[in-house]
């Protein structure tokens, strides 16, 4: 049995400073926050997660969802799932996130799961969650098992000869297409950061998944503004209707005027090694008439360096079909 230190914080600043205080004795990659649990526990159980220290979070004022002043939204980093995608504004301006949201999990899971745990969750590649195995992300230098072995669920946007992982998560490719921003607090100062520069693709150092540093909180994910007459849509495909990861899903936020497309954001679930925006769909829509021909390019640019692995060339067809669907949802709500 591993030991380890728990201690509880009450605010943001004790919190960062006993994480850095961890740092300091050359500990940093060994400290955890924990809120929810949902990912840790589980990594833990499987001697994926073995931390010296364990730093409890839950007690921090962050769970709240209010307006900025921007006009956008603030989500808590320890807003639970579940209130986020029921909460009232996020229904009316947000569709697309309260959809991810509850695609996810089940509800037992979306009460417990917090804002920014979500954000920061591994990946469900079996080689990563098997210590039997070789796992670069989880060991750098071993080796990628799933290359050669079971890769059907995995990515193939993104990908490098180090890693195929999965980012796995719903709520992460709504906040993509929603251009959110995440706060971020560490020992020497705050900064913010937009959701498609905090993740990492896993080129030679699949373990580094984000710019996290060692010993930062995520504090809160800003929404921007809503842009006015968008429609949007999150569209997961799975093998089963409820708890159960992505194939592929698309996240669609989208404004037609006019009769052509004067707003469009596209990000994909399922088939990337992070939450996959796509501005190469998005060139391909931007200004033109919404119709079927138009959304097949879109779907083709989307996926035109997937690099698929020996069990998952499905999924290039299945996400083209998925983006060219939800693109026709979102059309047909305008």
């Amino acid at each position: 049995m591993d030991s380890f230190t728990f201690t509880r914080s009450t605010t943001v600043d004790q919190a960062v400073q006993l994480a850095a205080k961890s740092l300091t004795a050359q500990q940093g990659a060994q400290v955890r926050f924990v809120a929810g649990g949902t990912t840790l526990v589980d990594l833990m159980k499987l001697n994926v997660e073995r931390p010296r220290e364990i730093v409890d979070i839950n007690s921090l004022p962050l769970d709240r969802v209010e307006p900025s002043p921007a006009g956008g939204l603030i989500l808590g980093a320890l807003a639970r799932n579940s209130d986020v995608a029921h909460n009232a504004a996020v229904i009316r301006d947000y569709p697309v996130l309260s959809q991810a949201l509850l695609s996810g999990a089940s509800p037992q899971l979306r009460n417990m799961a917090t804002t920014a745990g979500n954000l920061l969750q591994r990946t469900r590649c079996v080689y990563f969650r098997d210590t039997a195995h070789a796992c670069n992300k989880r060991e750098p230098g071993t080796g990628c098992s799933a290359i050669t072995g079971h890769n059907r669920m995995l990515a193939v946007l993104g990908t490098s000869k180090d890693c195929i992982a999965t980012n796995p998560s719903d709520q992460n490719v709504a906040l993509t297409a929603l251009e959110a921003t995440i706060q971020i607090q560490g020992p020497k100062n705050k900064r913010s950061i937009p959701i498609h520069d905090f993740y990492l693709v896993p080129g030679s150092t699949p373990h580094i998944e984000n710019v996290l540093r060692p010993g930062e909180i995520i504090t809160s994910v800003t929404l921007p503004p809503p842009v006015a007459g968008t429609n949007s849509t999150y569209l997961k495909l799975r093998d089963r209707a409820a708890y159960e990861f992505a194939l592929a899903s698309a996240a669609i936020v989208m404004k037609v005027s006019g009769g052509r497309i004067q707003h469009i954001r596209v990000a994909l679930g399922g088939v990337g090694t992070k939450p996959w925006r796509s501005f190469e769909a998005e060139k391909v829509l931007e200004g033109h008439a919404p119709d079927r021909a138009l959304f097949q390019r879109a779907a083709e640019a989307a996926l035109k360096d997937a690099r698929p692995q020996s069990e998952n060339a499905f999924k290039v067809e299945l996400s083209r079909r998925c983006i060219v669907r939800a693109l026709t949802m979102s059309t047909k709500s305008a």
